[in-house]
């Protein structure tokens, strides 16, 4: 059966970028959009060129694509011609193949935020796009608060699309743009608007999450006929979000009927760097990925149950609906006090540590998990560090340094300007087989700034010079710091969780427990390096054999 064409555009910089506390650079924009094209998405919508210099500037120097480049604008003004139109003529200065244009679809907003009549807004559409087709641009109409206005006023709503579509625009995209319409009216809606006379080949859909449903309401609008899905990286946007695109993808590829009847231009190869594409963003946006999120979550195919963990082992289908490595992730089973043996000798294989049941170090191994976690240890989420105990009792931990000795320093006080600073240093002596060497680090910034602190000191000082293995960490950063307080009392410690990632797109955590904040903190940032280490020694010995 021949598949049809699934149409799938971007807008994560554009819609993406009215994200709140997300402001992207042009260097962002280029890193994105490169991603985006590797990816094998059809469409990727740059910005708003003219609305803000960095869209301007990123359209000056955007990347050539594989796929068709969109410039993002608005239908013309009441009052001028669409060929005088200065914000229609810079999106079209933009010489993007494609333009998307906003317009007004509700006849509540209309009167109200337009205050012009009704017919005037419809014939502003028409007169937008002749001019955008007239001038070899392919057409796309943004068709807002379609979903609203269509419950208010189907008739003209569907005048506004037959509008655009009546003067040469390709895809006519159904926006609910309030995030409030559910897939059943989607779906019906949608399927009255192809029933009206709009071939869905020519539909696409926009959604928003405000009621958690923008990815449902996305696929009921493509079971209902659209042919074009619009959406985000990690599904941001405005208020809660855009559909996203990194949950759709694999469901279009993986899931029935959409696999077998849709071809996306998304190949299996490029799906298996999904993850690696997510956490990309977040890394953009100084982000801690979300370990819930559906297929690219670190979390997404984590077993913790000793039940679910030893079904895994027979055959991982029992609790997964994908594997894992279709889309980049890797599976988890967590170790913690809870576990069995059947958890601790799949936790070990993955570590390419093959160990039979029975075996006498299992004992040991759990005894310690348990003995630690008892401390205030949470391994569970912390799956580096329970490495390191595993390889420890099974006897093939290689130790690549030994620390000598910390210090830390924190002050607060004013320079000389006046100005009040926080400045926290770092010491770090160890030893290597290339001898003992010690490391120093600084910082120092205005109160108001972030605060860099005492651990970053620790951080940066103990990375910065580990001789022989210098090399080998040098991709590896900090992507978020927890702290939790447990047991309480004159008995309280301080449990810190770390977690990393590097430029492999791996992402880890470590653990660390003191009375101490700061013992703790460092405590998982050796776990960290150590764990790092292990694992390029692993690596190195796999291509030796």
């Amino acid at each position: 059966m021949t598949k049809e064409q699934l149409s799938l555009f971007d807008t994560t910089l554009r819609d993406g970028q009215q994200t709140q506390g997300v402001q992207f650079s042009t260097e962002d924009k280029m890193q994105i959009a490169q991603a985006l094209d590797e990816l094998g998405i059809g469409y990727i919508e740059g910005g708003w060129p003219g609305a803000n210099p960095t869209d301007s500037a990123f359209f000056e120097k955007r990347p050539d694509t594989r796929a068709t480049f969109t410039a993002f604008g608005m239908t013309k003004r009441s009052g001028r011609s669409a060929e005088n139109d200065d914000v229609l003529a810079a999106v079209l200065n933009a010489n993007t193949p494609a333009v998307c244009l906003v317009g007004k679809s509700h006849e509540f907003h209309v009167t109200t935020a337009l205050g012009i009549p009704l017919e005037e807004n419809r014939q502003n559409i028409a007169d937008s796009f002749a001019h955008i087709v007239a001038k070899g641009r392919e057409a796309l109409f943004d068709a807002e608060h379609f979903f609203d206005g269509y419950k208010s006023n189907p008739e003209y709503a569907l005048d506004c699309l037959k509008a655009a579509f009546d003067a040469g625009c390709r895809w006519i995209v159904l926006c609910d743009t309030n995030g409030g319409t559910l897939p059943h009216e989607v779906f019906e809606i949608t399927s009255a608007v192809i029933a009206s006379g709009i071939p869905g080949d020519h539909l696409g859909i926009h959604t928003h999450d405000d009621t958690g449903n923008a990815v449902a309401c996305t696929l009921a609008a493509v079971d209902a006929g659209a042919r074009q899905i619009q959406g985000t990286l990690n599904g941001l946007g405005e208020r809660c979000g855009n559909a996203n695109l990194i949950t759709l993808i694999p469901t279009l590829l993986l899931k029935e009927p959409y696999a077998s009847r849709y071809e996306t231009g998304i190949t299996k190869a490029a799906l298996s760097h999904l993850t690696r594409t997510s956490r990309m963003l977040d890394d953009i946006l100084n982000r801690v990925p979300h370990r819930a999120a559906p297929y690219v979550g670190a979390s997404a195919f984590a077993h913790k149950a000793g039940l679910h963990a030893s079904a895994i082992v027979k055959d991982p289908t029992t609790y997964e609906h994908v594997d894992p490595s279709t889309i980049g992730n890797t599976r988890v089973v967590p170790m913690s006090n809870q576990a069995g043996q059947s958890n601790l000798i799949e936790r070990l294989s993955e570590m390419g540590l093959e160990v039979e049941k029975g075996e006498p170090a299992l004992m040991r191994i759990l005894d310690a998990v348990k003995a630690k976690e008892a401390r205030g240890y949470a391994f569970d989420s912390a799956q580096a560090s329970f490495e390191l105990l595993a390889r420890s009792e099974l006897g093939v931990m290689t130790k690549f340094f030994e620390v000598e000795r910390y210090r830390v320093i924190s002050e607060r006080r004013r320079n000389a300007k006046g100005e009040t600073v926080v400045e926290s240093e770092a010491v770090v002596t160890l030893s290597t087989e290339g001898g003992a060497r010690t490391t120093f680090f600084k910082n120092e910034h205005a109160q108001d700034m972030q605060d860099d602190g005492p651990v970053n000191a620790l951080w940066q000082a103990l990375k910065s010079d580990l001789g022989p293995h210098q090399s080998k960490i040098a991709d590896v950063r900090l992507t978020d710091f927890k702290v939790r307080i447990t047991q309480g009392g004159t008995e309280a410690v301080t449990r810190v969780i770390i977690d990393f990632a590097d430029d492999a797109g791996r992402s880890w955590s470590t653990v660390g427990v003191s009375a101490n904040i700061v013992d703790a903190s460092f405590e998982a940032l050796l776990d960290s390096v150590n764990w790092k280490l292990h694992r390029r020694l692993d690596a190195t010995t796999e291509a030796a054999e």
